[in-house]
């Protein structure tokens, strides 16, 4: 059975009983710690928070923006490495050193934009990419990290499991909600139709630079975010792990899998993920090979991804960044009025004829 999205969406009770479902997971999160024999799944939902935050940000530039970045494993290497500079060397609260790892992330994205702004499509990627390569290099080359050897954050270590958790599930639900709000502004209508149609949005007086500019350096400050949490909760980091093209697979097949473009998507997609690559530890050497065909498989079969697949069948969407119109719209914006002046002083003018 096929539902019109908008009659279900504008449905009073399915509004209530989405607002009532998501109360209910919060809550569940709240209290997971508080569960007996609850520690293998505070950290493999610690791991899902950090992976859905990650994935948002790229679904945010890539869905939504049409900017498809190969290079968002830069901006989680300056956030890692942010946290144990600053925090060890510096000697800085670790949460300081974190918010500073996503300010220097957005700062060197408004270096990199303006020549990447300029590429589009899979040159865009490939420029992407060879700018988080380059920084790799830079990085393993560096003496303030100690080359490529790696630090031992041990400006963490008494942080417990179950306060790791805390943090990476506000940096999940900040990262949602983030989205969620910027995409029910105008600055989100505006990625929506730069992505459909550049030429047309430029002509209707969207700004293309700056909306783009402003949507990446989001995207940058939060991933960097990411990036010291991440490494909050690993303790350990180099420059080849923590700018590595593992990030961005991990992130690109969240998204495509659970829908692109869709708000559940990444949460979706970062699940599946986490619970995949738990499962695929038993399988060394050939897992990102049966991931790889994992992914493969699930294009052919829902190819706009799990929510893109079921929004397009039922209408059901869970967080919908679209504004549904009230019934009585065309009362409440004077539609109907107007057409009704319009009418009238159609038919004086056929009398005066």
């Amino acid at each position: 059975m096929k539902f019109d999205g908008q009659t279900l969406a504008g449905n009073t009770g399915f509004k209530v009983g989405k607002k009532v479902l998501l109360v209910v997971v919060l809550l569940l999160l709240a209290l997971l710690p508080m569960f007996p024999n609850s520690a293998y799944l505070v950290s493999t939902v610690t791991l899902i928070m950090i992976y859905m935050a990650l994935g948002q940000m790229w679904n945010l530039l890539g869905g939504y923006a049409g900017l498809l970045s190969l290079g968002m494993q830069a901006f989680i290497g300056i956030g890692g490495y942010s946290l144990a500079v600053f925090s060890i060397d510096a000697g800085l609260n670790i949460f300081v050193a974190v918010f500073l790892g996503g300010v220097i992330s957005v700062l060197f994205g408004l270096v990199v934009s303006p020549a990447l702004f300029k590429m589009t499509g899979v040159y865009f990627a490939i420029g992407t990419w060879v700018v988080a390569e380059a920084l790799m290099i830079f990085f393993s080359n560096w003496s303030v990290v100690d080359y490529a050897k790696g630090i031992m954050i041990r400006s963490v270590y008494f942080l417990t499991g179950e306060q790791i958790y805390y943090i990476a599930v506000l940096l999940g639900v900040i990262s949602v909600l983030v989205v969620y709000l910027l995409m029910r502004s105008k600055t989100g209508l505006a990625l929506m139709a730069i992505r459909d149609n550049p030429a047309a949005a430029e002509s209707m007086g969207v700004k293309i630079f700056s909306t783009k500019l402003k949507c990446y350096m989001i995207a940058c400050f939060f991933t960097g975010i990411t990036g010291g949490v991440a490494y909050i909760n690993l303790a350990y980091i180099t420059p080849s792990a923590s700018i590595s093209t593992q990030w961005t697979i991990a992130m690109t097949f969240m998204v495509i899998i659970g829908g692109i473009g869709t708000m559940e998507g990444p949460i979706i997609g970062s699940i599946i993920y986490v619970a995949l690559t738990q499962y695929l530890y038993n399988f060394p050497g050939i897992s990102m090979t049966i991931l790889g065909a994992i992914a493969v498989a699930a294009i052919m079969v829902v190819p706009n991804g799990i929510m893109g697949t079921i929004h397009n069948k039922t209408g059901f969407e869970l967080l919908s960044p679209r504004r549904i119109m009230p019934p009585d719209w065309k009362k409440l914006l004077g539609v109907e009025r107007a057409k009704e002046q319009v009418e009238a002083a159609g038919d004086k003018a056929s009398k005066k004829e």
